[in-house]
Parts: structure tokens; C-alpha cells; sequence
């Protein structure tokens, strides 16, 4: 019989408890503090900048449209918002990609079923260093030209406004595949195949991109979120390639 397939917020929800297990706590402790961190540093930044960024972006209309101004200032809020969350994604992914590509490995080890939990090795990890920070390179050649395309197309007039909508699509796709490269990197699936399965499960993927992008817009919840995503991306990983022995709930051994 396949493995079930569960939907976005099950793999996130099942990624979380994963984390929070006895057995994985230790892989999730660095991220956290590096992520923390960064969020703290972003979020004194953003305060003292956000007004004026948004300033920055909100068209200037003549004053017989000035009432629009009520309008579609929510949507440029919106899209500084959005701004902010990809930078600060973009920078935590990069300096924790070898910690959660070692988590990502532990992950699938109990996901699996295998009760030979190895112990933490910072050999493993640091050798695990080059390989990740390559695919984050990667990651950023993908993301890069598409983010400068939805930024010059914010400041055009009237056709930036659906710039904040076309970024919440992309950020959602970018989500789905930065955390399920992870566990597909650790496979040695090479980054077009990679993007390649991705397209042929569109609709999972997008639905785990979209509650993992949901829940990293809330602010100090995104920073345990981001583990979880990791740890529910390797569960999503395992069971949409239909892994059998993955159809236990987390933490019970194989038979």
C-alpha cells in the first residue's frame, strides 16, 4: 500500500513535533540562535526604516486621484512587508544551511523507521559545509533574477500593483524549494531534477510552500517554524516519493 500523502499543514505540524523530539532537539539548537540573531537585527533595521520604504515604493499620484492613496496604501505595506521577509529568509537560509542540511539527514534517519539514531558528529557537519553553501548559491541564482524582475516591476506605476500579489506566488514556490532541497540535496538529486519533481507535485508543493510561507510571517514564531519547515520538508520528501517504510507516526521504530 503507498504512503499517505499528507497536506501542507500535516507535513509542517508533523515537522514540528519532529523537531521538538527528544532525539532531533540538539540539530535544531544553532539554527535557532543564529536565526534569532538575524530576526533581532532585521526587525531593529526594519523599524526605524519601514516608513520611508514604503514611502519609497508608493507611486505619486496627481491630487485629483489622491483618495486612491487610501487604497493601495495597504498593498505597498504589504509589499515592504514581504521585502523584509525574503531578506531575512534569504540571509537565515544561507549562514544555517549546513546545520539544517545535518538536520535535514537526522530527520530522514526517523522518519524512516530506523532506531540507530547516529550521534552528533561536528566532523559530519563541517564537512557538510561546501556542499550546502553551494546549493544556497544555487538557490540564489534561481531566486535573484526573478526577486530583481518583481522589484523593478514595483515601481512601475499602476502596474505595481500586483507586484505584492506575484511576490506572495513566488515567495510561496520559493518556499517548497528552498526546504525541500534540503532533504533532496542530501539524496544527491541534482538541482534541475530537483525543480523537476517539484513541478510534477505543483499542487503539494505549493500547498507546503504555502502554509510554511504563513507561518514565517509571524513574527518570533518563524524563527521555530523555520526547523519545522526543514524537519516537514524531509517528511514531505520521504512520502511523496513513496517511501513505505515512512508510514509510521514519528518517533516509533520499524517492525
Amino acid at each position: 500500500m503507498p504512503a499517505p500523502v499528507l497536506s501542507g499543514p500535516q507535513y509542517l505540524s508533523e515537522g514540528l513535533k519532529l523537531v521538538l523530539s527528544p532525539g532531533l532537539r540538539l540539530f535544531v539548537l544553532l539554527p535557532l540562535l543564529i536565526n534569532l540573531l538575524l530576526f533581532g537585527a532585521l526587525v531593529g533595521v526594519a523599524t526605524q526604516q519601514f516608513s520611508s520604504w514604503v514611502d519609497t515604493f508608493m507611486p505619486n499620484l496627481p491630487s485629483w486621484l489622491s483618495f486612491l492613496e487610501y487604497i493601495i496604501w495597504p498593498l505597498f505595506v504589504v509589499l515592504v512587508l514581504l521585502m523584509i521577509f525574503f531578506t531575512f529568509t534569504m540571509l537565515a537560509n544561507i549562514v544555517a544551511a549546513p546545520f539544517n542540511g545535518f538536520l535535514a539527514e537526522k530527520v530522514e534517519v526517523v522518519v524512516r523507521g530506523e532506531d540507530n539514531f547516529p550521534p552528533f558528529s561536528w566532523g559530519e557537519l563541517v564537512a557538510m559545509i561546501p556542499r550546502t553553501l553551494s546549493r544556497e548559491m544555487r538557490k540564489l541564482g534561481y531566486f535573484l533574477p526573478r526577486a530583481i524582475g518583481l522589484f523593478i516591476l514595483s515601481f512601475i506605476p499602476v502596474v505595481n500593483i500586483i507586484a505584492a500579489p506575484l511576490w506572495l506566488l513566488f515567495g510561496v514556490w520559493m518556499m517548497a524549494i528552498q526546504y525541500i532541497d534540503y532533504p533532496a540535496d542530501n539524496n544527491k538529486m541534482s538541482w534541475q531534477d530537483m525543480l523537476a519533481w517539484l513541478r510534477e507535485k505543483r499542487w503539494q508543493s505549493l500547498g507546503f510552500g504555502g502554509i510554511t510561507y504563513a507561518a514565517l510571517l509571524i513574527p518570533f514564531v518563524n524563527i521555530l517554524m523555520m526547523p519545522a519547515a526543514v524537519a516537514g520538508a524531509t517528511l514531505f520528501w520521504v512520502r511523496e516519493r513513496g517511501d513505505t517504510r515512512a508510514t509510521k507516526a514519528p518517533g516509533q521504530a520499524a517492525s
